[in-house]
């Protein structure tokens, strides 16, 4: 059965759900979480203003709003997790860019390895994808995806 997406003009009235559907971006017609990623990608250049500190800070925060913005729009939606919820791939990049230096090839190529951890959804994302529900489900397989594509990208720092 397709999932139906709401319109944009339904999102504008529930910020809630404009949130999970990362401000319009999970309503792209072909990949949507990868349009997702994108916007959280081009939001890294004021992103990397901040502290460490302060970035870590609005990660974790990014990270609870979004277990209650995903649950929100999973429930409004009537499916578990609809394609256009992004929020959580949100996090996941930032999350996997958190650590490495702030230029765009090393922003790039975590956007790479995230995009490919999370469409092919190795273990253990797999496993987080089909057995934790709710909203903390649904942002928990993108923060793994987020893990494992920051520690190969620290291991490349490493050997470069």
């Amino acid at each position: 059965m397709a999932q139906t997406a709401p319109s944009f003009k339904t999102l504008c009235k529930d910020p809630a759900l404009l949130c999970a559907f990362g401000f319009g971006s999970g309503l792209s017609p072909k990949a949507p979480g990868t349009a997702g990623s994108l916007l959280a990608l081009a939001l890294m250049p004021v992103a990397s203003l901040l502290p460490i500190w302060g970035y870590a800070l609005a990660l974790l925060i990014c990270f609870f709003a979004g277990i209650y913005f995903c649950q929100h729009a999973s429930r409004r939606l009537g499916c578990h997790d609809h394609g256009g919820i992004v929020w959580d791939e949100f996090v996941g990049i930032w999350l996997a860019l958190s650590c490495v230096p702030p230029t765009w090839p090393w922003w790039i190529s975590g956007f790479l390895i995230f995009r490919a951890l999370d469409i092919a959804k190795p273990w253990p994302i797999r496993l987080a994808d089909k057995k934790v529900s709710g909203g903390f489900g649904i942002m928990l397989d993108d923060v793994i995806a987020g893990v494992a594509t920051l520690l190969v990208l620290l291991f490349a720092e490493y050997l470069w």
